[in-house]
């Protein structure tokens, strides 16, 4: 086995070294292979002595200077054979280099993102301070002749007035509830929304990316939140919609005024005059990133968009970016890494510490490899398998029967395939403002949303909370899922409450949920066991999905941590016998196991 973390991996000027350890000490040869000049090079590593019950082998990696990434894997020859270990686990064969294991020398994602528990906010949803403003009835400026709607706030969405209801959320309202937030729940994080002005409740069709909607408190209350939050050591990420705007943008109305305008070159436009729509709606003209003059308003100039609201007085602490994997050149996404690439230097030298994520419904491997995002909202990796394992469901919302196997085999595939300090950085979410709540998605099932909950905050990533899952609030497929915050605490599901509370908690506690490994320690057909673990502690994670209990037994001595005693998180104490650990795993449970 090879934890892909320090002390097994110590990163230097040059290179690193790197450790294998091994149940086994009769091993022939052990070679650690990496790819110099795109050729194979097989290093002999040297026998290192003992790790805890392991036997432990160690070379020495230099960084590949000709690559952006140094990839690794290891041979070892013995019974007159050979065996190779790669990221995703054991092969007979050289496994393809996308199953290496991968350091990339000097693009790391920030060491505190791995830190936080994040919360997601969508803004007029969640707690309103401001005085209302009566704007019933009001025509919105291009959304097609739609009125507002304030609905109170009590009252169930509208699917037929779904971008033109305003329950009358703002900035003010989340800074009120601070307190609650991380006093209560625990969260270290914020991810809002969209919040810039427009005509839309969801602010995806910005007007003005300089101006903080007024509805939402403009940009004193933008001013008024990051300091707050900053006060109490939290962090603020904003949602970055760079790829389109919306049509009451002035570059736009511009753009369509004239073919003579500057901002012309923006847009793409046909020989008729019709612009191109982000995936088919007039109301998102997509942006044309061969325009220089573009580049320099959203990232490449001194004030430019991605550039500003990161700056003082606002000092936010990253960008969330939308669709990003569809920016690029003309009707597609032409030198999007290219842009990626940009976008990510020109917020680091605003501020190095600044967190790059992206939204990627499907696969995200090819934007993770350390010089485009420090991760993303990891719906290939984490949402979308325990979607299908818990709730049967695809992201298409069709049926599936995923085994045990199946699943953890593809959240280990999606984990490989990226550098492990990028993993540690994804946002792991269940739900957010584009899908069906996962509670409602369980049927409202208590017992399956914990279970749920504990895998969001035992694997690898960051775990992200979209506002209200806590307290059970429900809703369908968007805009279902954006149903106002329910602030009367006795229609709270306060076991579910108390649960998020107790995970987010332990978190901040445990040490290895942060940056430790993973290593899956056994599987039946309806649970799994899998271990979270640094060179000095450890936690045992098992859920169970199934109706039955079930007696499991594992091999803790596998671990390469000297763990003497196991207890529960209430200190209930487990004991070792023979390096194995034996428990119940009750149905439709967890249990969770910490060294002491």
């Amino acid at each position: 086995m090879h934890p892909p973390i320090s002390p097994w991996v110590q990163r230097g000027a040059d290179g690193c070294r790197i450790s294998l350890l091994s149940e086994r000490v009769d091993l022939d040869t052990v070679f650690l292979r990496s790819t110099p000049d795109n050729e194979e090079y097989l290093l002999t590593m040297h026998y290192a002595g003992r790790h805890a019950e392991l036997h432990r082998w160690e070379a020495f990696l230099p960084w590949d200077g000709g690559n952006a990434l140094t990839l690794y894997a290891f041979k070892v020859l013995a019974d007159g054979t050979q065996y190779w270990l790669a990221a995703d686990g054991a092969h007979e064969h050289l496994p393809p280099e996308d199953r290496h294991f991968r350091l990339h020398p000097t693009q790391m994602p920030p060491s505190w993102v791995r830190e936080q528990v994040f919360y997601q906010i969508f803004p007029d949803r969640f707690h309103r301070a401001l005085p209302p403003v009566d704007r019933q009835g009001q025509v919105l400026p291009g959304q097609d002749g739609r009125v507002v709607q304030q609905p109170q706030w009590d009252a169930p969405v509208d699917h037929d007035n779904a971008a033109n209801s305003f329950y009358g959320g703002d900035l003010p309202g989340i800074t009120a509830k601070l307190d609650y937030l991380q006093g209560e729940l625990g969260i270290t994080a914020l991810y809002l929304n969209p919040i810039f002005a427009s005509g839309s409740n969801h602010k995806y069709d910005t007007d003005d990316y300089e101006q903080v909607d007024e509805h939402f408190g403009g940009n004193a209350a933008l001013e008024g939140l990051s300091s707050a939050v900053h006060s109490r050591g939290m962090r603020l990420v904003l949602d970055g919609v760079v790829n389109h705007t919306g049509v009451n943008h002035t570059w736009f109305k511009q753009a369509l005024a004239s073919p003579e305008s500057p901002f012309r070159d923006f847009y793409l436009f046909n020989q008729d005059g019709v612009h191109f729509g982000w995936k088919g709606y007039a109301s998102l003209p997509v942006l044309d990133f061969s325009s220089s003059a573009l580049r320099e308003q959203i990232y490449a100039g001194p004030d430019a968009v991605l550039r500003r609201w990161l700056k003082a007085p606002y000092n936010i602490d990253g960008w969330r970016l939308d669709v990003i994997h569809m920016l690029g050149e003309g009707s597609g996404a032409r030198n999007n890494a290219h842009h990626l690439r940009e976008i990510r230097a020109a917020i680091k030298q605003e501020t190095p510490e600044a967190y790059v994520m992206g939204e990627h419904f499907s696969e995200a491997t090819r934007w993770l490899q350390g010089e485009q995002e420090d991760g993303a909202m990891n719906y290939y990796g984490f949402a979308n398998p325990v979607r299908a394992w818990l709730a049967g469901q695809d992201v298409a919302y069709q049926p599936i029967k995923l085994s045990t196997a199946a699943f953890d085999a593809w959240m280990t595939r999606a984990q490989a395939c990226i550098p492990f300090d990028n993993q540690l950085a994804q946002l792991n979410l269940l739900d957010s403002h584009d899908t069906t709540r996962f509670f409602t998605l369980l049927g409202e099932d208590s017992a399956r949303m914990k279970l749920a909950a504990t895998l969001l905050f035992t694997r690898p990533g960051v775990p992200c909370i979209y506002y209200g899952d806590e307290i059970g609030l429900a809703g369908g497929p968007d805009p279902d899922c954006r149903r106002p915050f329910i602030w009367d605490r006795e229609r709270w599901n306060l076991p579910l409450f108390e649960h998020f509370q107790t995970l987010a908690k332990l978190r901040q506690q445990r040490g290895e949920w942060r940056h430790g490994a993973v290593q899956t320690l056994g599987l039946g057909a309806d649970w799994i066991v899998y271990a979270r673990y640094t060179d000095w502690e450890a936690s045992i994670i098992a859920v169970n999905r199934g109706a039955y209990p079930t007696l499991v037994k594992l091999p803790v001595w596998q671990l390469p941590v000297p763990v003497k005693s196991w207890q529960s998180p209430k200190g209930e104490a487990f004991s070792l016998s023979d390096g194995q650990l034996a428990f119940e795993l009750p149905p439709v449970g967890s249990v969770l196991l910490l060294s002491s």
